[in-house]
């Protein structure tokens, strides 16, 4: 199977990365900037590129850059925030049209490059700080993103669990920021953390499509000039938790339906021996439609309306979520631990093991089938310092053993217990 190639360059104080390929419909540009999770900056860096992406001194304006958005045959900006181990990540993303299948030769992919180039290194300003309307107008939109979570109960009980799970390690920290340091941000304080960011971030552009290489690289030397990068702050390595006791932990609240989560230490990340054996357990024990969580918690003893599980891959986490009734609580805990059971004694059959290896390959070219996707795939290389093609990931998944899942299930400790319920006696 021939997978599409990237290439790698360092220029400017960016790593730029190319792949060229006319695959997809449209060519597309994604700036990935990573810092160190931080309690002083979380906040400030979760409202940056909404801010970023709001006015440059090109386009003074949200209106008049929408408007020039259009302009370029309808090409698509958006922005977004990720937590990957405790790394806090901002990308920025912009799809064009080919312009190889335009009537005319307007130099699109380069005039999207120059848009990107003013959005990071040329926001409008006033009096040496970004417009205070603007700020105002952003951060008003950020307590809504915030207010959203602790609206949608499932989301609200993963974000707890993880506050209980990780108290202690950046971690806790939530992508979105904290509504309480809000208020104190103001227009200079922000431009002052921007200037900051764009010394000692790394910073990553990919440029997908069917581009020509050089001329890429020739555009990116000319529009991206960084400053030079001091020292860059390093992640916390992921320290190995003793963990003495299970954590439980009850909340109340005016609900019907209780959410119990369950997070795990699996003392596996991105890039170690063990880590494709980890995603395979995770797709048997609760990743999928055919996984034990989903047959014996939900079906079977028909005790919750969801059951599932999901990887943190560069913390190391295993978290399961489910939706269940307060009275079915012991129960549903006692069956989730004996699935875990069985995953650590190999209770599984070798359908069940080449079901799920099918299933993940298959996730995998579904993933790479949009240029975000295939981003997202290379992107774990960056942040573990590790370089794993795709070929090698699905090579990686198919060669699995039993074995091999049963060993990397023996490693994973449960850490905490966090159950969501509602205010009355049985609800």
């Amino acid at each position: 199977m021939k997978l599409l190639k990237e290439e790698k360059h360092e220029l400017n104080g960016l790593t730029v990365h190319t792949i060229q390929t006319s695959k997809y419909k449209t060519n597309t540009l994604i700036l990935k900037m990573n810092a160190p999770l931080r309690e002083d900056t979380v906040t400030l860096r979760a409202l940056l590129p909404y801010v970023l992406q709001s006015a440059t001194a090109s386009y003074p304006s949200t209106t008049k850059l929408r408007t020039y958005l259009d302009d370029l045959y309808g090409a698509t900006l958006q922005v977004d925030l990720m937590k990957k181990g405790e790394w806090h990540d901002m990308t920025f993303r912009i799809d064009v049209a080919n312009e190889t299948y335009l009537k005319d030769t307007t130099p699109i992919l380069k005039d999207a490059l120059l848009l990107l180039g003013d959005i990071l290194l040329n926001p409008e300003l006033e009096n040496s700080s970004f417009l205070p309307d603007i700020v105002e107008q952003e951060k008003r939109s950020m307590r809504q993103r915030i207010q959203a979570v602790f609206d949608d109960k499932m989301r609200y009980s993963n974000l707890r669990l993880v506050e209980e799970m990780c108290k202690e390690e950046p971690y806790h920290l939530h992508v979105n920021g904290r509504v309480e340091d809000i208020e104190a941000i103001t227009p200079a304080s922000l431009y002052e953390y921007y200037k900051k960011v764009l010394e000692e971030d790394a910073i990553h552009l990919y440029v997908i499509g069917d581009i020509k290489q050089e001329e890429v690289l020739e555009n990116v030397k000319q529009i991206f000039a960084l400053p030079a990068k001091t020292t860059r702050q390093h992640r916390g390595e992921n320290e190995s938790k003793k963990i003495e006791k299970v954590n439980e932990v009850a909340e109340k609240q005016d609900i019907k339906q209780g959410k119990l989560n369950i997070g795990y230490r699996t003392n596996i990340v991105y890039g170690d021996p063990g880590y494709f054996a980890l995603q395979v357990f995770n797709g048997i024990f609760g990743g999928f439609s055919h996984s034990k969580l989903f047959i014996n918690v939900r079906e079977k003893a028909s005790l919750a309306y969801y059951a599932a599980s999901r990887v943190e891959s560069h913390k190391g986490l295993l978290m399961v979520m489910s939706g269940i009734d307060a009275k079915n609580y012991d129960q549903a805990v006692r069956i989730i631990n004996e699935q875990m059971e069985a995953m650590k004694q190999g209770d599984f059959t070798p359908e069940e093991l080449n079901q799920t290896k099918a299933v993940i390959h298959n996730q995998i070219l579904e993933t790479i089938d949009t240029a975000r996707g295939l981003v997202e795939v290379l992107y774990h290389n960056e942040l573990a310092n590790t370089d794993i093609s795709v070929e090698d990931y699905l090579e990686g998944i198919k060669a699995v053993t039993k074995e091999e899942v049963m060993a990397a299930a023996k490693q994973i400790e449960q850490d905490t217990i966090y159950f969501l319920r509602g205010m009355g006696g049985e609800e």
